[in-house]
């Protein structure tokens, strides 16, 4: 970036507008009276819409022609806001989302009004930001604003600053004495919130956004998080003072965190906001909106530890979803199909970040396929995978109807055939699937599904169970009769099944099944239960024969227990199953429950 201020960690951190969610507002902000008209509940789902990010941080050609970060303007917001509401606001798209700069000029000098608060550039927007809001909500959609978490440097003027509407209060009584940095780019001085004149700079800031009519505010840079950490860094005061000005303005207004937040914090995160960036950038800040192997491959190993934090009230938010301008994007068909249906699956916000204005006839049918935006939307939770996070993936959600959303994922850089196994999903037999890109019926399947992916290629299917309840056999990790390698040991366990696990699986440690039995031979799909606060890899192995390596993904934390299932071939009678942690670190192990019947 131009700007010294955000130098430090140039357009990493300046996020595509990470957030306006689907309605506005805070959980537990506004009284019941200042919600008005019959608007559902706040992030009763996952917001939809547009975001400015994507294409204000992108070289493609033409996009930025007076310099970097250029496109912001307000004709170009108005533009998409139009494209909006003509192409994909009956679809459930609302959110028109201004990102980073809309205070700034095309040097990236910053303009502040009389009382700290970013003032908007009369060149970018001319008619002030009131304005351009009051357009949006013209056209029946949603107006999302975006600001960094503390107070910018150029904003203190020598601490004499004074706040509005709090008499005696200036800059200089709302930071720290030794003017500490805080957020994702050291760009700010770190509010002290001890200081009762920090509440109110922070209430004034909400009211000004208030008072133009803004529905969502994108809060970037926050800690722990934004890859900072550290006191400086923890801006979870920042948030619940945002939170309690909100409330206080009696606005309902949407309140999305980013970028790549500190999951140990997550608690905060859902007490204090509606949304939250798990991962960093999607974009590539390249000459095209993103890349393949930038950040959209990265989802597939960050995105699960996080899944069971969404749910009404707040969501994982994944970033914008670029799939809708083919060249522009930089992703092959597949890749774009890929990322849409993680995106869904997860249940992230669906905000794209393209130019509405030039979509093509493939990026439409992406956008605005109502199978797949109801599994995003619909009140199914979000999906995890259900086996290894090894190349080929199957993702899953159990739904309220009792059939399963499944996703089936080739991350390999060449063709491969992916099988989701009905064991995996616990039942055996018969299912009938729908495909849901292709809005086809495919028929009855018996016990499993298999196609053949493209390269980063995937498929989406509802599958409906026909057969009948998987039966199996547990085997728990501390049992008397399994042998210990290595340092691995007993532990307790207050979420495991028997109260206990095995772990400290590192460097050579290895848990072993003894007397594993079955009674016929052949390939079984063992779920193996397990704790890991990261993705971990092991390698699992039955009696001499050879280990298989696979790549565990991250429960979200140590005390948090998950399943995948993980092929293992056994012969008839007594067994062992073994789990190396080889040279690395494995994860920690609960349980294994092995089928009464081998895969079909």
């Amino acid at each position: 970036m131009r700007s010294p201020s955000y130098s430090v960690l140039p357009a990493r951190g300046l996020t595509a507008a990470v957030a306006l969610a689907l309605t506005a507002g805070l959980a537990t902000a506004a009284p019941a009276t200042a919600h008005t008209g019959t608007a559902p509940a706040p992030a009763a789902k996952p917001y939809m819409g547009w975001s400015s990010w994507s294409m204000q941080s992108s070289r493609y050609p033409g996009l930025n022609p007076d310099g970097d970060y250029s496109y912001l303007t307000e004709a170009n917001v108005l533009e998409q806001a139009d494209a909006l509401a003509a192409r994909l606001k009956p679809y459930g798209y609302t959110y028109v989302n201004i990102d980073s700069g809309w205070w700034r000029d095309k040097d990236w000098k910053p303009g502040f009004d009389a009382y700290a608060r970013q003032q908007a550039d009369p060149l970018r927007f001319p008619h002030g930001m009131k304005a351009v809001a009051d357009h949006i909500h013209g056209l029946g959609l949603r107006a999302g604003i975006y600001l960094p978490v503390g107070l910018e440097k150029e904003a203190y003027g020598d601490g004499k600053v004074p706040v509005r509407d709090a008499d005696g209060c200036t800059t200089a009584d709302i930071v720290y004495s030794d003017l500490r940095t805080t957020n994702g780019w050291d760009s700010a001085y770190k509010l002290d919130f001890a200081k009762p004149c920090t509440q109110k700079y922070i209430d004034s800031q909400a009211r000004m956004i208030a008072s133009w009519g803004y529905d969502f505010l994108k809060l970037d840079g926050v800690g722990p998080g934004s890859f900072k950490s550290g006191d400086n860094y923890d801006n979870v005061a920042d948030v619940a003072a945002w939170q309690k000005a909100i409330a206080a303005t009696g606005r309902p207004v949407h309140l999305e965190l980013s970028w790549s937040l500190d999951i140990g914090h997550a608690a905060d995160w859902k007490k204090y906001s509606h949304g939250w960036r798990v991962d960093t950038d999607v974009e590539c800040y390249c000459n095209t909106l993103v890349s393949w192997e930038n950040s959209v491959d990265d989802r597939f190993t960050d995105a699960p530890g996080w899944t069971r934090h969404a749910g009404p009230g707040g969501w994982n938010d994944l970033d914008s979803l670029d799939v809708g301008n083919g060249a522009m994007d930089g992703l092959t068909k597949s890749e774009r199909q890929t990322y849409a249906t993680l995106w869904a699956v997860a249940k992230s916000p669906l905000y794209t970040g393209d130019d509405l204005t030039r979509l093509d006839s493939y990026g439409v049918k992406l956008l605005t396929n109502r199978e797949v935006i109801a599994v995003d939307q619909g009140d199914s939770p979000p999906a995890r995978p259900v086996t290894p996070s090894d190349p080929q993936q199957v993702w899953a959600a159990k739904n309220p109807d009792g059939t399963y959303t499944v996703a089936l994922f080739n991350l390999a850089d060449a063709p491969a055939a992916v099988t989701a196994d009905f064991s995996a999903l616990g039942f055996t037999g018969k299912a009938s699937v729908r495909d849901l890109w292709n809005h086809e019926n495919l028929g009855t399947y018996k016990n499993k599904i298999t196609e053949a992916l493209p390269t980063h290629g995937s498929r989406l299917f509802t599958v409906t169970p026909r057969g009948g309840t998987l039966t199996t056999t547990g085997y728990e990790a501390e049992a008397a009769a399994n042998t210990l390698g290595g340092r691995a040991s007993v532990s307790d366990c207050s979420a495991c099944s028997g109260g206990k696990k095995v772990g400290d699986l590192y460097t050579g440690g290895t848990l072993r099944f003894n007397n594993v039995a079955v009674d016929r031979p052949g390939t079984y799909l063992i779920k193996v239960s397990y704790i890991s606060g990261d993705p971990r890899p092991v390698n699992v192995s039955a009696g001499s024969g050879a280990a298989t390596r696979h790549s565990f993904p991250s429960t979200g934390d140590w005390g948090t227990v998950e399943t995948v299932s993980v092929p293992v071939t056994l012969k008839a009678g007594s067994n062992t199953v073994t789990f190396d942690s080889g040279s690395d670190y494995a994860p920690d192990i609960d349980r294994i429950d092995v089928p009464s019947s081998p895969r079909q």
